[in-house]
């Protein structure tokens, strides 16, 4: 099997790099990369974690993702499951260290500010739509324009943040390949039982070295990260499918105690999942 780097080196030297993922799944593996990225997705729907924080993404979102920061696209895929995603790549000094001090620029800065932890756009979207769709029959230079207009949309938008905690120190390649294989597994097996002596081999540690490795790396514990995962997974089942019961969805999730169910469910989403499946219908 060929390993992925952790770091993805992007397609050519231009300060401003278009891409168009198509296909039946986006890059599934944890990784990072210096440009900030600013994604539409046109078609296509699964979990995104970006730093410490799961979220999830869907047809007509506009993600924007920091320079540096680990992120994975999970695709959720069926047998008619089609993924495109448009995305542009660029640096705050892409276009000269100094641009983006420029006074005529200034009105975008809170797009950097926004980018660090990462944000999806809640609001002004089907203008931002609309400049992707440009994008493919564009000279460099009108793209490079569009990036300019993007930037003053997602400055202006309401926003939802991807992250509230970001590792301030970047990951070498050994750290991000053990990082990478962490989320594998986890994304892969949250439906069965994960010990941490089982996750803790994956990471090629001991038990407690590996509890104070993710903790320092994500602010929160390895359980917290396993739960959110899972009660992500289970509100898409309670807002897409209402023939399967609470307690078949909790155990489909991967918890077999219908009280830890309830407890992380509330502590998490700040309702319980029969209130949850009801605001979803």
């Amino acid at each position: 099997m060929k390993v992925l780097p952790f770091k993805i080196p992007k397609p050519d030297d231009d300060a401003l790099v278009y891409q168009v993922d198509f296909g039946t799944s986006f890059y599934d593996k944890l990784h990072q990369h210096k440009e900030i990225q600013i994604s539409y997705i046109v078609e296509g729907y699964g979990t995104l974690v970006v730093g410490d924080s799961i979220n999830d993404y869907t047809k007509n979102d506009v993600i924007i993702i920091g320079g540096n920061v680990p992120h994975v696209f999970k695709s959720e895929q069926n047998d008619s499951s089609n993924f495109h995603m448009i995305s542009l790549f660029f640096t705050r000094e892409s276009f000269g260290s100094l641009f983006f001090d420029l006074e005529e620029l200034k009105e975008v800065l809170v797009f950097f500010k926004r980018a660090k932890h990462g944000f999806k756009i809640s609001t002004k979207l089907k203008q931002i739509e609309v400049l992707f769709l440009e994008l493919e029959k564009s000279t460099k230079l009108n793209r490079f324009l569009i990036l300019l207009q993007i930037l003053k949309i997602t400055s202006k938008a309401n926003y939802k943040s991807l992250s509230s905690f970001i590792y301030d120190k970047t990951y070498s390649d050994n750290e991000g390949q053990r990082m990478r294989n962490v989320f594998d597994y986890t994304m892969n097996n949250f439906k069965s039982d994960i010990s941490l002596t089982t996750i803790s081999n994956v990471a090629n540690m001991t038990k407690n070295a590996f509890c104070k490795y993710f903790k320092k790396r994500t602010n929160k514990t390895y359980i917290q990260f396993l739960n959110e995962l899972r009660i992500e997974y289970a509100c898409k089942l309670l807002e897409s499918d209402n023939d399967l019961s609470i307690v078949e969805i909790a155990e489909q999730a991967g918890f077999n105690n219908m009280s830890n169910f309830n407890r992380q469910f509330k502590s998490i989403k700040q309702c319980n999942p029969s209130e949850f499946r009801k605001l979803s219908f």
